[in-house]
């Protein structure tokens, strides 16, 4: 993999402050990743998201859009490429992975919480935990994420007395607690019944209107069309196809991508 970029920066560097305006928030050289024996899951796969966008990973199941976020995220080594996080790279064996972790949220279609806690500890944990920051603290933002995504009143339930579009949000805002420079979200609503699918996707506009820098792999392709800046086509792990929503949606260059919106509109999916 390799260890520089345009701007040299040493590996440390990725755990520092962010740095607005100075490049793509999330930036991918190449990427390759590989399971078993040989099957390719990622094929050179290049991607850059400007801060304060939505970038949109759509495809068919198997496209590699999930193994991507879990690559951006650490959670999966990649094979060869690199990976950078606000110019510093951190793919680079001498990166702090707890630090680059402690700058990117990440939410799954499993919301993970913790059952035998309640929401407001659930939320608090990392915070405490990983961060460092104080109980006071900790619970006061904690409370206010809960009472801005519509959940003022649940902080001392336990999830299993929620419903799943409540602790999906309760999983949006536990992310949210560490105040991350990029939130990655991996299929938030598929898990949820079809009347909770709306509220979830209400909180992501939300916090797309406050400018936070997102990457969102999603089957909602109206969703997609509404909400994102950047459009990515995944096909057999290499991104076929980007560009803007409207185009990606409304004038499809590639016939793969044209393929696989025609069967999502016959589904009446868009």
């Amino acid at each position: 993999m390799s260890t520089t970029d345009d701007t040299p920066r040493p590996a440390a560097e990725t755990a520092g402050p962010a740095a607005p305006g100075d490049g793509p928030v999330l930036r991918l050289e190449s990427v390759r990743k590989t399971y078993g024996r040989g099957t390719v899951v990622l094929r050179d796969v290049d991607l850059e998201v400007p801060p304060h966008t939505v970038t949109a990973l759509i495809g068919a199941s198997g496209s590699g859009k999930s193994t991507l976020l879990r690559c951006a995220n650490l959670l999966e080594e990649i094979d060869d490429g690199a990976i950078f996080l606000d110019g510093a790279e951190i793919t680079d064996p001498r990166a702090d992975v707890d630090a680059v972790r402690r700058r990117i949220g990440v939410v799954f279609q499993a919301y993970n919480l913790f059952p035998h806690m309640t929401v407001l500890d659930n939320i608090t944990l990392a915070p405490r935990r990983v961060h460092g920051v104080g109980r006071a603290e900790a619970e006061a933002r904690a409370r206010e994420l809960l009472e801005r995504l519509g959940l003022g009143g649940r902080a001392g339930e336990y999830p299993d007395r929620l419903s799943g579009g409540q602790q999906q949000r309760v999983a949006i805002v536990r992310a949210l607690a560490g105040r991350p420079r990029l939130l990655l979200l991996d299929e938030i609503t598929a898990a949820l019944d079809p009347e909770l699918v709306g509220e979830v996707l209400g909180v992501v506009r939300e916090l797309k209107e406050e400018g936070m820098t997102m990457v969102i792999a999603t089957h909602e392709m109206g969703f997609a069309r509404e909400v994102a800046d950047q459009v990515c086509f995944l096909d057999g792990g290499v991104v076929l196809e980007r560009g803007t929503s409207e185009q990606v949606f409304g004038d499809p260059r590639h016939d793969r991508t044209r393929q696989f919106l025609q069967r999502i509109i016959q589904a009446g999916r868009l």
